[in-house]
């Protein structure tokens, strides 16, 4: 059976599609997220105390130039195969290059049940998969033929956006806290947070199942190229991570959850980035795209996926 926490995204997804009047409160959801950043960046900053390398470097390294090569895969994908246009295409770039930490959170939960080996600096793979994605892609948007930077658009504020999302500082800041303190010195404030990683977790995909039945009314059949492409981008892209992860020699675990991201589309920073870059793009489309079909199939399907080819690779 999928882990428990998948569940309750599952009711949340079938409530929606149903019309019940089931419903989160903004600010709980809010709360909730704050909450899930925070901790998972405490998580990892506490597994990185006292365990810092130098070979940590080149993994990072190689992590983001996975973020890179992401979206010069897609983008020819997207203008050749789905007839996409320039700004939608380098939308949808940044969107799969970058993260969800959503998705993260999940495999994490999934690693955790399985008692799977992980090594502490995974949570840094969610920081360093973030901006690559976004920059390369408006790289690519401003050489796509005619189209040209929007006007207005500062590459300074651009990192700006990228860097002070409250998803970025939250992840830090954590990571920064708990390595630190580590688990023991800080344990009277980070024990809260990681015993109820799991329970907010719930909630937290209880309202991602309501939002993700929310973008699939109606669903926009003359589409489907791009909904065929969220389905197969996902198993698709789970390869590059990995290839990546196992080519390091990394635990069965971080695998997996490399795997996850590079099958990943982020809902949250990429959209932050791409209204101020590209205000011409479709955010609404990206958001179904990543939040509507992709999110969904890696949580109920993909991560076992994921794991499963560890052994047939």
């Amino acid at each position: 059976m999928p882990d428990i926490v998948v569940m309750f995204f599952v009711l949340g997804l079938v409530a929606g599609l149903l019309k019940s009047d089931l419903s989160i409160p903004k600010a709980a959801y809010e709360t909730l997220s704050l909450l899930l950043m925070l901790t998972i960046g405490l998580k990892g900053g506490m597994a990185l105390h006292d365990s810092l390398e130098w070979a940590l470097v080149f993994e990072l390294l190689m992590v983001a130039a996975l973020g890179a090569i992401i979206p010069l895969i897609v983008i020819p994908v997207l203008t050749k195969l789905a007839k996409v246009d320039g700004a939608n295409a380098a939308s949808l770039a940044a969107h799969y290059g970058s993260v969800s930490a959503g998705t993260f959170a999940v495999a994490l939960a999934y690693v955790d049940t399985l008692n799977l080996p992980i090594d502490p600096e995974v949570t840094l793979y969610l920081v360093m998969l973030e901006l690559p994605a976004i920059l390369v892609a408006l790289t690519l948007y401003r050489k796509l033929g005619n189209n040209k930077p929007d006007t207005g658009v500062i590459q300074s504020e651009l990192w700006r956006e990228t860097f002070t999302n409250r998803g970025v500082v939250l992840l830090t800041g954590g990571v920064i806290i708990g390595f630190m303190y580590g688990p023991i010195q800080g344990a009277g404030v980070t024990e809260l947070f990681t015993s109820a990683f799991k329970a907010v977790l719930a909630l937290f995909l209880l309202e991602m199942g309501l939002t993700a039945a929310e973008t699939l009314s109606p669903v926009p059949w003359k589409k489907w190229r791009l909904l065929l492409f969220a389905l197969l981008a996902p198993p698709s892209l789970s390869l590059l991570g990995l290839s990546a992860g196992m080519a390091m020699g990394l635990a069965e675990g971080s695998v997996v959850v490399l795997a996850t991201l590079t099958a990943s589309a982020s809902y949250i920073a990429a959209p932050a980035a791409i209204r101020t870059a590209i205000p011409n793009a479709d955010i609404g489309l990206a958001m179904l795209m990543s939040l509507g079909i992709t999110f969904p199939f890696n949580a109920i399907v993909g991560i076992p996926l994921y794991h499963h080819l560890i052994s047939v690779f």
